[in-house]
Order: structure tokens, then C-alpha cells, then sequence
């Protein structure tokens, strides 16, 4: 898999990229993902058939916003001593084949480089992507459930509780009360908005990690690594989706950027409630990631020069949710 003779096609270097869940083994044309045999609370990739379901979903659900990104999912074989690709020999693994995309093209890195500006035509062209796959987007009655009052609350809930055991060394727990207490207000407050939420058919198979590093300005607009392992995840109010990226917008400091995104996706919708929900589903996102920064410090395997960014990642979320939380 590291040896370019591996490959069906020219390869000039091969650069490895692991996350909790996957290896992404970078080729110049082309990105190879593999699942790694792991069961963790929210998904479970431990049997081969399982990686290879999940590897299918991926190429299906990601295609709705990355046509001609997702190839398709190529078997491993092992044959008189050697790995192959697409060989015809009974697979020992799967991989999602996706055309490799500039780096330099993500939102991010346009960002970071100020190279998306206030008012651009891309942000404008990114809200009216967004709002037509929102639009075209499943729903349902087991779709809508997860936009019930009670399943909002419940997540709501299930973050802080999860959250708690970095109280005081990570998280200020001052600030931490006042944003429960926010949340927990506003969900009283808007239990007859979330229900007509679901009356106007708002709860959609969406995106679920709707994040700059999964957006790339190459060849019109391509949005990669939607969740494919657990449903519950995609299934949500639009704006919950739209909000995350907002947020994460936020974090990379360019707030105008963001207001920007989300006029321009109301003037596409006419969905002006989703002003009402905006702050509230930012809180929740920035709190998901704090928590996500939380649980990698806890890790044994973080390396040691990763912890303080972790660190700071972590804090830095937990004051963007604190923001939102008091501008309810």
C-alpha cells in the first residue's frame, strides 16, 4: 500500500494520513481510504463485510455533493506474497477510491490565505449548492424523528454529560453551567419552532460534518467526507447542518464570512426561522468539537508536542459555544 508498484496507475509519491477511524494514503491522481477495524461507540467497522458496507454508503451518500469525486470502492487481495489492488483474488480489505483534490483549493487553506473574501461570488455559489442539496435531500417520518423536541434535547443533554469529567482542568465551569443553562432555556422556550420544524419538512438527510477542510473551490464546488457510519448523525434540522459550518467559519475568525454564507442561503430558502435557530445549533456544534478536543487529549496515544494544541483547540471551541450560548 506504501510501494507505488501497489498501484494500478502512475504514482510520483505516496503520503499516508491516519485519523481515528481511517488511513488515507495519497497517491497524486488519486486518495485510497481504509476503514480500520475499530468499534467505538458511535460506529462499528470491526468485520469485513462492515467495512465494506460502510466503504459502499460512503461512495453513495458522498456523491450527492462529489459526483465525480467517488470512484468506487476497489477490493485488497493478497496473492504469492504480495498486496493488490483491484486483483481478482478473494479481498482481505476495501478501499473507497476517490480522485485526490488540490489541497490549496480547500476552503480552508483559501481562507487562512485570504484568498475568500466578503461578498465573493464562491460564497454566494456555496449557499445556493447548499440550498439546493438541502432542498433535494431525503425526508421522512424516521428522518423527522431526529428533529423531535425530545431527540434535540436528549443530544443536548448527552453532550454536557459527556463533557462534564473536563470540568475545571479543561473546561471553565462557570461558563459551562451558563451555557447548559442557555440551552436548556431555549429548548423551553422554542419546543412549538422545533415541532414546526418538522410540520415543514426542515429535518433532512444532510451533510453532518459540514466543515472548510471538507470543501474544496476545484472545478465548480466539491464537499467531501459527509457521515456515512451512523445515521443519526446526518439526520437532522438543516440548519444544524449549515450551522456547523457557520461555526466552523467562526473559529477560523472570519464571522463576515460567515454572515455572508448564511444571508445568502436564506435569500435562496426564504427560510427565516433558521435565523431564530442559528445560535443555538452553533453552540451545539462548538460544543461537539471542544468535547471531540477533550476526548484526544485523554488519549494515551496523543504525542506530546499535540496535547497543547489540542489544548487550545479545545478552549477556543468551548469560548465560541459560550459566545453563541449568551446570544440567545
Amino acid at each position: 500500500i506504501s510501494t507505488s508498484d501497489f498501484y494500478p496507475h502512475a504514482v510520483d509519491a505516496i503520503e499516508q494520513r491516519d485519523t481515528v477511524i481511517s488511513k488515507v494514503f495519497l497517491t497524486g491522481d488519486y486518495a485510497y481510504k481504509i476503514k480500520k477495524p475499530v468499534n467505538l461507540e458511535y460506529l462499528d467497522f470491526t468485520t469485513l463485510a462492515k467495512r465494506k458496507h460502510f466503504c459502499e454508503q460512503e461512495v453513495i451518500l458522498n456523491r450527492r455533493l462529489a459526483p465525480d469525486i467517488y470512484k468506487a470502492v476497489v477490493p485488497i487481495s493478497f496473492t504469492n506474497g504480495q498486496y493488490q489492488l483491484t486483483g481478482s483474488a478473494t479481498p482481505i480489505e476495501y478501499a473507497v477510491k476517490m480522485r485526490q483534490l488540490p489541497e490549496n483549493r480547500a476552503m480552508r487553506s483559501l481562507m487562512r490565505r485570504g484568498k475568500l473574501i466578503r461578498n465573493s461570488i464562491d460564497i454566494d455559489q456555496l449557499a445556493r449548492t447548499l440550498a439546493k442539496f438541502h432542498r433535494n435531500s431525503a425526508f421522512g417520518k424516521k428522518i423527522s424523528n431526529f428533529g423531535s423536541w425530545q431527540t434535540v434535547r436528549s443530544n443536548s443533554e448527552e453532550n454536557f454529560r459527556q463533557a462534564e469529567p473536563f470540568l475545571g482542568e479543561i473546561i471553565d465551569e462557570r461558563k459551562f453551567q451558563i451555557m447548559r443553562a442557555a440551552i436548556r432555556s431555549f429548548l423551553i422556550r422554542r419546543k412549538a419552532l422545533l415541532d414546526r420544524r418538522i410540520e415543514k419538512q426542515k429535518i433532512r438527510d444532510c451533510h453532518g460534518d459540514l466543515r472548510t477542510g471538507h470543501i474544496y473551490f476545484s472545478n465548480g464546488i466539491q464537499i467531501i467526507d459527509c457521515i456515512e457510519f451512523n445515521d443519526r448523525f446526518r439526520y437532522a434540522d438543516i440548519t444544524s447542518d449549515l450551522a456547523f459550518l457557520a461555526m466552523d467559519i467562526d473559529f477560523e475568525g472570519h464571522p463576515e464570512t460567515a454572515r455572508q454564507l448564511i444571508d445568502a442561503y436564506v435569500d435562496y430558502t426564504k427560510d427565516r426561522e433558521l435565523f431564530v435557530l442559528l445560535d443555538f445549533y452553533k453552540c451545539y456544534r462548538a460544543m461537539v468539537r471542544a468535547k471531540v478536543n477533550c476526548f484526544r487529549l485523554q488519549e494515551n496515544k496523543i504525542a506530546n508536542h499535540e496535547a497543547p494544541r489540542r489544548l487550545r483547540k479545545a478552549r477556543r471551541y468551548l469560548d465560541l459555544a459560550y459566545q453563541y450560548a449568551v446570544q440567545y
